[in-house]
């Protein structure tokens, strides 16, 4: 071999022995930094899902304020009645005064048509025993001043109602440097929990509740078969009452990351926006029927959509109304079964996209680009002997995916690889539906044929 040849053949295999080395190391510390960004993107989450309520606080203050200043309002209207008291008392005395002038004119007016009798008559008695009374009608009777009351207002500078009612500090915003700290990979893991426990159970009203959502960490929505959409408080107790513009129960519902609710209408084609009780169009569809939905973590809209004769399905991307992807196929495959069974989507925190496919009986995961990474058809467990029917599903802040059984009355945890953790089996569920977890790591559960939704705690 060349010596020129050989020396250069020698070089380039340091240098990529070198370059695996670093990308090596790359690797590692890549994977030690990934924990740390995915802290930061919880926490961003989390003061998201809690903004409603810190502003709530922030109004009850301020309203706290407005019973505190509603007490000049007291002192007003009394003022104001003391006004009307004095203004009847005015009256009166006015009144009362015009009655005396009254009487005096009536006995003037008598005098005179006596003087006149006496005038044309020839009696001599009523003559000379007559007596003027022009002296006494000539004193007047005392003129009554009635001053009328006065309001002499403060004057208040606009500033000075400020400083009355208090200061509201304007909205800043500081860049705070962070710095990396290495941690352990599992510093962020939330362990599943050794035996999952019911914390609450909702009573919705619904016939057969097919879908539940979270609005916040103390609110759901739910809808059942019904055009009613109802939101609830961890309590049960109903909160408000949507209805669907055609009067038929949605698609699915969602909630996106400005905490309002979407929903989809099958008998309209159309999807929905309701904000500050006013329902607003944001998807119309031609030749297709939208299906189920899902809030990406980064607030795009997924919607599964079906061709009107049920032959062919599909995954679209919604930015706002504008379409951003479309998954049909895999490898020339169809991404999911085109028939309009229950088709249950979410999208994972490593952006991967879940379909729980019920006709087909597999829970389907494409990478972002709508490649396959796996299929899940169940565990061959010999404790579940019916058929796997995925009927709902969800992800949680470690990227595990749950997914409702529907025949053997439980759910199935998976890693984000696909792999079987365990089962959700001991909460008495009965035909589990629609699933959703909450910022605090709470699982809902719809049950289909009992109108409830459990609230499950099942990780540490």
């Amino acid at each position: 071999m060349d010596p020129d040849y050989r020396h250069e053949y020698l070089r380039l295999e340091e240098l990529f022995t070198k370059s695996k080395e670093t990308i090596g190391k790359d690797i590692e510390e890549l994977d030690r930094i990934s924990p740390t960004y995915e802290e930061i993107a919880i926490e961003l989450k989390e003061q998201i899902a809690n903004l409603d309520r810190e502003y709530q606080k922030l109004t009850t203050e301020m309203s706290k304020q407005r019973e505190e200043l509603h007490k000049v309002d007291m002192a007003i209207n009394q003022m104001v009645e003391e006004i009307g008291e004095i203004k009847v008392k005015h009256h009166r005395i006015l009144k009362e005064h015009l009655e005396e002038i009254k009487q005096v004119q009536s006995l003037m007016q008598k005098t005179l048509v006596s003087l006149h009798e006496i005038e044309e008559s020839n009696e001599v008695s009523p003559t000379i025993h007559y007596s003027s009374k022009v002296e006494e009608f000539s004193k007047l009777p005392p003129k009554v001043n009635v001053s009328m009351p006065m309001f002499i207002p403060k004057q208040i500078a606009r500033e000075e109602v400020s400083n009355l009612i208090g200061k509201l500090i304007p909205l800043s915003t500081t860049l705070e440097e962070r710095v990396f700290t290495a941690k352990k990979l599992n510093t962020l893991v939330r362990e599943l929990l050794g035996e999952p426990e019911i914390l609450n159970t909702i009573k919705t009203g619904h016939e057969k509740p097919c879908s539940v959502v979270c609005l916040n960490e103390e609110q759901i929505w739910a809808y059942g078969e019904t055009a009613d959409i109802k939101c609830f408080n961890i309590q049960g107790v109903l909160k408000e009452t949507v209805k669907t513009k055609s009067g038929k129960r949605p698609s699915d519902i969602a909630v996106d990351i400005d905490r309002v609710l979407m929903y989809s209408d099958w008998k309209t084609g159309r999807v929905y926006k309701v904000k500050d009780d006013q329902t607003e169009e944001i998807i119309r569809l031609q030749g297709w029927t939208p299906g189920n939905l899902c809030v990406t973590p980064s607030g795009e809209l997924l919607v599964i959509m079906y061709t009107e004769d049920e032959t062919q399905a599909k995954v679209v991307r919604y930015s706002g109304s504008t379409v951003k992807q479309t998954i049909q196929f895999n490898n020339d495959q169809p991404l999911c079964s085109g028939n309009i069974q229950i088709k249950y989507i979410t999208e994972n925190r490593n952006f991967d996209i879940c379909v729980a496919d019920f006709g087909a009986g597999a829970v389907v995961v494409v990478n972002h680009a709508g490649k396959l990474r796996f299929r899940y058809t169940g565990h061959p467990s010999h404790a579940k002997n019916d058929q796997f029917k995925p009927s709902g599903i969800t992800t949680d802040s470690q990227s595990r995916i749950l997914t409702s059984d529907w025949y053997n009355h439980c759910i199935h945890i998976l890693h984000a690889d696909g792999q079987f953790l365990r089962y959700i089996d001991n909460c008495d569920l009965e035909r589990p539906y629609g699933l959703c977890v909450d910022s605090n790591g709470s699982l809902f559960v719809c049950e289909f044929y009992t109108g409830s939704v459990k609230k499950i705690k099942y990780i540490i």
